[in-house]
């Protein structure tokens, strides 16, 4: 049951990394006419979130498959999962307040995806 708890996390966090990636172009011209410094700073900022989503779900699945109950694996799904609060965070307080529902949704998909991974991997 763990191992499932744990490629759960990992499957919706790369997923939403995916879903960040594939709307990149219309959201930074959804801004309409800003310089294009801040174009290269808005698509930069999504794809690194992206990636960097797709990192953390890829690393915890890539582990789980290794070995799920190594030293290693529990500092990985620990890491992972303190991450993911913080992005839970920072996203509750900013992209939260946007009245768009995708950005609703980070929060509790970064929120769900680490408690997964930690009651999957560490308690």
């Amino acid at each position: 049951m763990n191992t499932i708890l744990l490629y759960l996390g990992a499957l919706f966090t790369t997923l939403w990394g995916v879903a960040h990636l594939i709307p990149t172009k219309s959201v930074v011209k959804g801004f309409g006419e800003i310089s294009n410094d801040n174009r290269h700073i808005i698509t930069m900022e999504w794809i690194v979130e992206g990636v960097s989503l797709i990192f953390i779900g890829v690393l915890v699945g890539t582990v789980t498959i290794i070995d799920p109950v190594s030293i290693v694996s529990r500092a990985v799904y620990s890491i992972a999962a303190v991450g993911l609060i913080v992005l839970a965070i920072v996203s509750l307080l900013t992209g939260f307040k946007v009245k768009m529902l995708p950005f609703k949704l980070c929060p509790i998909i970064f929120t769900a995806s680490a408690l997964l991974i930690l009651i999957g991997g560490v308690l």
